[in-house]
């Protein structure tokens, strides 16, 4: 590993991420970053297309890309907006053959898989990163579960169980219990691993703002997949999900908040990687301190 570059390490880990920097002004990295990212399909840029040999098809990609990419979105993640923020590539699928190009790192995120096993613990994965080289590392914790579309159509739940806002309290007390397991976890590896630098963010916070005050961001359906069957309130069947036969998608995915009823639409994931990289939403050290 090149000692000569900045090495950030991002991991989506099923709900869980390592990220960077400004978004939509000028970065003020001086190094080169070589990024690393681990996850699911939240941050698969085309690693289980590649596998497979085939994209997920229409109506993915059309906000941006004009064409299915592999991204379970209308167009960029929010991994993509944070390396447009560092002026470099967007990460290449490590299973890419075709002419992959791995100078900026490389991406193993890969849809429907567990990045590691469920039986070896985070802080072991971190910290044997941290033992061939990994030094800055920004760990998201997971968002407000009880808010995904494909939760509220699928769940039988019980009216005192939604908040004012229409999401499942249950749920989101389950996530905000793991988000302090780990928010803990982080600082009791600080102390452990010298000369790194571990960044906690708060991504339950963001993604429940946007829900929270979704008028305010010029969404009308915060809670109502743009891609999926059965119209309102959520828009979701498991039986015909977006990319089924049957499927229907909305006119204009700026009004929503959810792109398939799991992942983000284009429009909310530039908005996340915003406010992720404000550095609003993290303890310090910062993001910019990390890119100096």
């Amino acid at each position: 590993m090149p000692r000569d570059q900045e090495v950030l390490l991002f991991a989506f880990l099923a709900f869980l991420a390592l990220i960077c920097c400004l978004p939509f002004v000028a970065c003020q990295c001086n190094k080169n970053p070589v990024i690393f990212n681990f996850g699911d399909s939240n941050s698969d840029t085309g690693g289980y297309s590649a596998a497979l040999g085939f994209n997920f098809g229409y109506p993915d990609g059309r906000a941006f890309f004009h064409q299915p990419t592999g991204r379970l979105c209308d167009g960029r993640l929010v991994i993509d907006f944070l390396c447009e923020s560092l002026k470099t590539n967007y990460l290449t699928p490590y299973l890419d053959s075709l002419e992959p190009n791995f100078t900026n790192g490389v991406n193993f995120a890969i849809s429907g898989s567990a990045t590691f096993p469920r039986y070896v613990p985070f802080s072991l994965d971190v910290q044997a990163i941290y033992l061939v080289g990994g030094k800055n590392f920004w760990v998201h914790n997971t968002g407000p579960l009880g808010c995904l579309p494909e939760k509220l159509g699928t769940r039988k739940t019980n009216a005192t169980d939604f908040d004012k806002y229409g999401c499942i309290k249950s749920m989101n007390d389950g996530a905000k219990a793991f988000n302090a397991e780990l928010d803990t976890l982080c600082q009791e590896l600080r102390p452990q691993m010298k000369n790194a630098t571990i960044v906690y963010v708060d991504m339950y916070s963001i993604k429940y703002d946007l829900i929270a005050n979704s008028g305010a961001y010029g969404f009308k359906n915060p809670l109502m997949a743009c891609c999926g069957y059965g119209g309102a309130p959520y828009n979701y069947n498991p039986d015909i999900k977006c990319r089924d036969r049957g499927y229907e998608v909305c006119e204009q995915e700026l009004a929503y908040i959810s792109w398939d009823g799991v992942h983000y639409t284009e429009t909310a994931n530039a908005m996340i990687a915003s406010k992720i990289l404000s550095t609003n939403y993290s303890p310090t050290p910062s993001w910019v301190q990390l890119l100096l």
